[in-house]
């Protein structure tokens, strides 16, 4: 019964939203990408994770605490990182900052996740701090590009 609630659940590969990444799915590689999602508002984290992991690619960490992202970051070794830019105490920046500095996390691709700018803007190519970024609210199939095209090229063999 639970396969029969994801599989209404989430996009068939065949919606034409899902045409770019299923390619990706069908390209033979069976290992997940780890992905940190960085955002104070649980919800948001939460259904991002479970969308995310449905996909079978991906297994998600949610850090709801912007001034434990570094640490949950340096724990989980993630593959990218989705980073919400307006949190209390530590916003995006800083924890951005962070991870750059330290020499272990340096080459791991971020991506800002913002309300801070319109869907237009964010299609036009700029960068926040050398990132690229999404606005809120983001669309999952969207989400999956942006994330594939920030994700380290991998083997295919």
């Amino acid at each position: 019964m639970n396969k029969v609630i994801e599989a209404d659940f989430f996009p068939r590969e065949s919606d034409p939203e899902f045409s770019r990444t299923g390619s990706i799915a069908r390209s033979g590689l069976g290992e997940k990408r780890r992905i940190l999602i960085v955002d104070n508002d649980r919800e948001s984290t939460r259904l991002v994770k479970i969308l995310l992991e449905r996909t079978g690619r991906y297994l998600v960490l949610e850090e709801n605490d912007a001034t434990k992202a570094h640490q949950s970051a340096r724990n989980f070794r993630p593959d990218v990182i989705l980073l919400d830019i307006v949190m209390p105490e530590t916003d995006g920046g800083e924890v951005a900052a962070q991870i750059q500095a330290d020499p272990e996390l340096q080459r791991t691709p971020i991506m800002f996740l913002t309300a801070l700018v319109t869907k237009a803007e964010a299609k036009t190519g700029l960068r926040i701090q050398g990132h690229p970024f999404l606005a809120k609210p983001i669309s999952i199939p969207e989400l999956i590009s942006a994330t594939e095209e920030s994700l380290p090229a991998r083997a295919a063999f």
